[in-house]
């Protein structure tokens, strides 16, 4: 077959493996948890599958080893642990731990590892001494043993597949969480692509075993499908996993990015004690707290030098133009700002009866405050007008 074919075997292989890398720093820190031992043997499967059937690769392990063919073994293991590892996780997700469920596993790994074993087995006792890059399956479709070797494959993926495919069709109306649905919607479209690629390479080996030449099924038609089911199928187990990990994220990034401008309007307090200093590799939720806890603290230190009439003035001024949460955010905006203007100039109110920390008029509207800060022209603004009449008043 010329080389001329091209199939987009880069894309779907960099999106695994950036899966895979993603996946390994969790696989780290909890290797103990099955659950995520199955999904990064998934995902490695997955992706060794796709590196080694790319043809520049197969190219090259004929060359490495001088075996010719070897890919074939290696790429159809990878793909038998590929399918072992779905029907694992299958089984995680819609059973509870169980004897039964220990005992169904323990089947599984037994009758796919013994599938890898025999396809080592008939490409070693096959002859097949013609290196074929894109067309293996079926121009060895006649030969004892590879012929073997093929049908081995092709059927344990296949049943892999339907066995999968019912499994997910049964338990889909039982299933509430929306990321486990979009999952099984997405394993389900994976499994109908993959079954489109056995029926192609058993049609166009059995057209070997008669006298006809089918050979584009198996070489045009269904790799394809065999690289849109690894996507589909990666999905499939990833967005339950990192759906919720991405939303609570995007969450948790929209507060920190929210409170940055309070946080930097008060970092200039000193705390009593040196706060941990944490890169940006440490875990969100860990920085979220951090600044949390900081502008909580830094508006303790405050309380000394807070205002509340300046923020009841400012407040009344703002809510003539603003609504309710705005008009909070600009006067909590305005007094912490002249607050931290007192505190750098060691001015703090004389008022004896200060309460001991800043009501909840500012510490219950955090992110409102936040929010403001990001104009101080309106800001300024509104505090010159309040200024403004203050003077008035007092002349008159």
């Amino acid at each position: 077959m010329s080389p001329r074919i091209h199939i987009p075997y880069t894309v779907p292989t960099l999106l695994l493996a950036l899966a895979l890398l993603c996946k390994f720093p969790t696989l780290l820190r909890a290797w103990r948890d099955p659950h995520i031992r199955a999904t990064t043997a998934l995902l490695a499967c997955a992706t060794a599958v796709l590196v080694v059937i790319t043809p520049v690769n197969i190219h090259r392990l004929n060359v490495w080893t001088g075996v010719p063919n070897i890919a074939a073994p290696w790429a159809y293991s990878f793909l038998t642990g590929f399918c072992a590892a779905a029907l694992i996780m299958i089984i995680r997700w819609r059973e509870a731990p169980s004897e039964r469920r220990r005992r169904r596993m323990i089947a599984i790994y037994c009758i796919y590892g013994g599938v890898i074993v025999a396809l080592w087995v008939t490409f070693l006792l096959a002859d097949v001494p013609e290196p074929r890059v894109y067309d293996l399956d079926t121009y060895y479709a006649t030969t004892p043993w590879m012929r073997e070797h093929t049908l081995l494959y092709v059927l344990a993926h296949m049943v892999s597949c339907l066995v999968t495919a019912s499994m997910l069709w049964t338990w889909f109306s039982e299933i509430s969480n929306r990321w486990i649905k979009w999952g099984v919607v997405l394993l389900q479209a994976g499994y109908a692509t993959g079954l489109v690629f056995d029926a192609c390479k058993l049609i166009a080996v059995a057209a070997r075993w008669t006298g006809n030449d089918l050979d584009i099924l198996s070489t045009h038609v269904a790799p394809p499908f065999a690289l849109t089911q690894a996507c589909l199928v990666a999905l499939g187990f990833l967005v339950p996993q990192v759906g919720p990990f991405l939303r609570t994220w995007s969450r948790d990034q929209r507060e920190h990015l929210r409170l940055r401008p309070l946080w930097r309007t008060v970092r200039v307090v000193r705390p009593a004690a040196a706060p941990a200093r944490f890169g940006w590799w440490a875990p969100l939720d860990l920085r979220l707290m951090q600044r949390q806890q900081r502008i909580h603290d830094a508006l303790r230190l405050l309380a000394p030098y807070f205002d509340p009439a300046l923020y009841e003035r400012v407040h009344a001024v703002a809510a003539a133009g603003h609504d309710p949460a705005r008009a909070r955010g600009i006067a909590g905006a305005v007094a912490i700002r002249a607050a931290v203007e007192a505190y750098r100039a060691g001015t703090p109110r004389s008022t004896s009866d200060l309460p001991s920390q800043i009501g909840p008029a500012v510490t219950d509207h955090i992110d409102d405050i936040s929010r403001s800060l990001y104009r101080p022209r309106t800001l300024d603004r509104i505090r010159q007008r309040v200024t403004s009449t203050e003077s008035v008043n007092a002349h008159a």
